[in-house]
């Protein structure tokens, strides 16, 4: 129905939202995926790439066969972050993700165009599908951990990205801002409604340490992560700080090398989660 609010609980009608086993689109024959995890927020800017990265940086640094799809198809960075710039390749109706130095597998609008720079300007349902060609078309082979970078906000892709991906949790990033509060509570209303589990609340930019004093300065305000994973009952939280040697990690491709202990709850949120064991045909 096309004024569907995704919420069963106030309508009577029959249909695959009800049934959201319906909706789950298979992996390529051969791949399989034991837990997906996806990075979200309400809007842009805070730093989801970032996390998804870091997340799948101590992923593969523990062992885990881990990989990324990065569904932000108008904004894709994560091959940037890791120095990624070939192409991806493969046979028809078949495509072989990139993989990074470390051995992370990846799929990114970036990793299919002739230049990385040029602008993919789709409408929404192009974009949708796209996203879930990704995770159906890629060859992902056996991993134990992927993380979907998501695009912003709760709109089309988001919602296509719930429904046609089985989920075991999501990650929610913010900053210390009270508008990006604001805005925590629609990515969790989202999550609730499509009844996945939020694992941990990460806040980036959560605060500056002074190189001469070693004091945490709140440069955008002080700390609400504690506050609003009590509030919305998120096991895990982390405040990753505002550090120039991330920024110029991230900037050269060298995300990798990068400090991933103020994760480290969320992640063994993560790694407690339930494994979908998602498989091919």
């Amino acid at each position: 129905m096309a004024d569907c609010t995704h919420d069963c609980s106030a309508c009577s009608a029959s249909c695959g939202s009800r049934n959201r086993e319906s909706l789950i689109k298979p992996l390529g024959k051969g791949s399989r995926v034991k837990r997906v995890i996806a990075v979200a927020s309400g809007k842009g800017g805070v730093g989801k790439s970032l996390v998804s990265s870091l997340l799948a940086v101590r992923a593969q640094a523990r062992g885990y066969r881990t990989a990324i799809l990065d569904a932000d198809i108008t904004g894709p960075s994560i091959p940037k972050l890791f120095g990624v710039h070939e192409r991806a390749t493969g046979t028809e109706g078949e495509i072989l993700p990139v993989v990074t130095k470390s051995g992370i597998k990846l799929m990114s609008m970036n990793c299919l165009l002739e230049n990385e720079e040029d602008p993919v300007v789709w409408r929404g349902s192009l974009i949708a599908g796209a996203c879930v060609q990704f995770w159906t078309d890629v060859v992902w082979g056996e991993t134990d951990i992927m993380f979907i970078d998501m695009p912003p906000g709760t709109g089309d892709v988001p919602l296509s990205v719930f429904q046609s991906i089985p989920l075991s949790g999501i990650v929610v990033v913010t900053t210390p801002q009270d508008l990006v509060g604001m805005i925590v509570s629609k990515a969790v209303g989202m999550a609730n409604l499509m009844n996945v589990p939020i694992l941990g609340l990460a806040e980036n930019m959560s605060y500056l340490t002074c190189p001469d004093c070693g004091k945490q300065i709140p440069l955008f305000g002080e700390s609400r992560a504690e506050e609003l994973a009590a509030r919305y009952k998120i096991p895990a939280f982390a405040r990753i700080p505002l550090e120039p040697g991330i920024a110029m990690l991230a900037d050269s491709g060298r995300i990798g090398e990068a400090d991933t202990d103020p994760l480290a709850e969320i992640f063994r949120q993560i790694e407690t989660s339930r494994e979908i064991r998602a498989s091919g045909k």
